[in-house]
């Protein structure tokens, strides 16, 4: 039984920086919580929902019995807003601050932890080293932070794709092609992903594995899903627009995460701005970001800010959302996570 479906929660909506309407999403237990609010952040083209897969206990579930008074955070990515173009550096700048400053608001504690995965790691993180998130006292982030290292088919990919999808004007990719009819390009994307990747028979998470990684399958291990997930994740993923491609190209030959000038000053990692402590979790099996993201991002860490408490994880049988919705995260990775949010 997924045991948040029971929880009772509150929609508290906000408006980010440049009017965009998000959302967070306010998660209550059977006990009023002893430790201070956690935010979790989703990660590129799905939405806050991702932490809350149908497996018997959920991160969402853990944190509220450790005491944790939990939010999550619907950004610019999420897949129930419109499609649109966005960068990171938005992200950065104009939706997770807000997301914070509303949590403060609403609980009256400016001490504010966060769980943070993928693209809502690094735009977090960017966030984080830019000065904007003065009341987040503990990151935990899963897969890549603040120096994206892709696999070398990935940055290929990108590479050839990008600008012949631009050429054609198609503005995003969508896994949720695979769930019905569709025409055109995608309908040719969707059949040559389906002669490639002959691991499953679920034509979302082929398509999955196409968009985001170069694995069999990209994202996680379906050894360590069981079948419930596994169906449920076909309704989970959507679009994405190329501009995010592009950035993590530009990133992946910088070896950094590099902003668009928009709206993060371009030289923001020269001197983070941040006192917070970071917790990296990196899965050895992750084929979307290589754990040598994390390690970079740590060795960065340990010698550009004024803090030796940052701790990296790798985990050797885990990739990228398994981690938090495989079958066995519960006890092999909701501890850890929980003990890092619990130490400042």
């Amino acid at each position: 039984m997924n045991v948040i479906s029971e929880r009772a929660e509150e929609i508290v909506e906000f408006r980010s920086g440049d009017g965009l309407e998000c959302q967070l999403i306010h998660v209550f237990g059977s006990r009023p919580p002893v430790h201070g609010p956690v935010v979790l952040v989703h990660g590129a083209g799905v939405r806050a929902n991702i932490f809350r897969a149908p497996v018997r206990e959920t991160l969402v579930d853990y944190l509220l019995a450790d005491g944790w008074d939990v939010w999550l955070e619907n950004w610019r990515a999420c897949i129930d807003l419109e499609p649109r173009e966005w960068t990171l550096d938005q992200a950065a700048a104009y939706d997770h601050p807000r997301a914070v400053e509303k949590i403060v608001e609403r609980t009256g504690s400016d001490d504010v932890r966060a769980v943070i995965h993928c693209q809502g790691s690094t735009s977090f993180a960017m966030a984080a080293a830019a000065g904007l998130l003065p009341q987040v006292r503990v990151v935990v982030s899963n897969a890549v932070s603040l120096h994206p290292v892709i696999p070398r088919w990935s940055h290929f990919k990108l590479r050839a794709a990008v600008p012949f999808l631009r050429s054609v004007n198609l503005l995003y990719l969508d896994p949720s092609w695979g769930n019905g009819p569709v025409t055109g390009l995608p309908r040719l994307i969707r059949t040559a992903v389906d002669v490639v990747h002959r691991e499953c028979e679920n034509d979302v998470c082929k398509l999955v594995s196409f968009t985001y990684g170069a694995g069999f399958p990209a994202l996680w291990d379906h050894r360590l899903l069981d079948d419930a997930t596994h169906e449920w994740l076909r309704h989970e993923f959507g679009w994405v627009p190329l501009s995010f491609f592009e950035q993590i190209l530009r990133s992946d030959d910088a070896g950094r995460l590099v902003p668009t000038a928009e709206a993060i000053p371009l030289d923001y990692l020269s001197a983070p701005r941040t006192s917070a402590r970071f917790a990296l979790l990196a899965g050895a099996q992750n084929h979307c970001f290589l754990p040598e993201s994390q390690q970079r991002t740590f060795a960065y860490l340990r010698e550009n800010t004024d803090r030796s408490d940052h701790t990296l994880h790798l985990l050797p049988e885990y990739g990228h959302l398994d981690v938090f919705m495989g079958r066995y995260a519960a006890t092999d990775i909701f501890p850890l996570i929980a003990r890092e949010l619990a130490t400042a």
